[in-house]
């Protein structure tokens, strides 16, 4: 498969003799268009790329296809963060943040949280959701904390993000680990650790492993494209409306004239006048 190389994109990967997984992912264009015109001051944009990192490698790993959705709420500088990715590996999110927000650990930024999942698969009747305290100094940490316990797998994460691009890698140790070879995950970590997030930002996963596990057998799965979708979608819109009801959409008018909408995680406005609320329910 060739893709762009500019083009966001999420590779699996095995460590062949000890029963280890991985993930890597990059996103460029696909993280420019995502906060292109947001102005988010920097410590809200490292975050959100770093989400959007997380959130594209758990969903490339979900054993059924599905939409995944991130929530992080909290009570600091940065008091939301959200990420949405679907079966498509098609993502959007958003994020609200003080404008004089500094650098801290994420505790420091999000303050007392949770962290929400929602997961929506074509066979369940509703979403599943779980909520889990926001536990770490840094979101690579709060993803462990939470994979370790709903996957029940030891899980570690490294992610970084700046203004042009996000990327992380992700190691699972499955059940077999420790009776391939006992040191393995320990080994296959202390590698990990080295990796500096220049390295994580500018690297393909070839150079990439190659440079953290030169003595290991890993095989290497095909790229899947990341991309940014966010469509301007005024269906949506309508069709919440229409729930509201007429009268509440009449007293909206009477009141400013006009009904306005502002779609936050996708950055769209809409507009309707009394003529097209009048359209709506005919």
């Amino acid at each position: 498969m060739n893709l762009d190389a500019d083009a966001g994109r999420v590779r699996g990967f095995l460590f062949e003799a000890l029963d280890i997984r991985g993930a890597w992912v990059q996103l460029g264009a696909s993280w420019r268009d995502m906060t292109a015109r947001r102005g988010y001051p920097q410590p809200a944009s490292e975050l959100l790329g770093q989400l959007a990192g997380v959130t594209a490698l758990i969903a490339a790993n979900l054993k059924q296809p599905g939409r995944l959705t991130f929530q992080l709420r909290g009570d600091g500088t940065i008091p939301l963060l959200v990420m949405d990715c679907d079966e498509q590996l098609r993502l959007r999110g958003m994020a609200r943040a003080s404008p004089d927000v500094a650098a801290g650990t994420l505790a420091q930024l999000l303050g007392e949280g949770a962290l929400t999942l929602t997961l929506e698969l074509a066979d369940m009747r509703q979403p599943y959701q779980s909520h889990v305290p926001l536990q770490g100094d840094t979101l690579a940490a709060a993803f462990e904390h939470y994979l370790a316990q709903s996957e029940q797998l030891p899980t570690r994460l490294w992610l970084a993000a700046n203004r042009d691009s996000a990327a992380g890698l992700l190691l699972q140790a499955l059940p077999g680990a420790a009776a391939c070879d006992p040191d393995g995950w320990n080994r296959v970590q202390q590698f990990a650790a080295t990796v500096r997030s220049e390295e994580l930002l500018g690297l393909g996963v070839i150079a990439l492993i190659g440079r953290l596990f030169p003595e290991e057998d890993v095989r290497v799965f095909d790229p899947r494209p990341v991309a940014y979708h966010c469509p301007y979608d005024p269906a949506k819109i309508h069709a919440m409306l229409r729930g509201i009801g007429r009268a509440e959409c009449e007293t909206i008018l009477a009141e400013h004239g006009e009904i306005r909408v502002h779609d936050d995680i996708c950055d769209h406005e809409y507009v309707l006048d009394s003529a097209a609320v009048a359209a709506l329910f005919r």
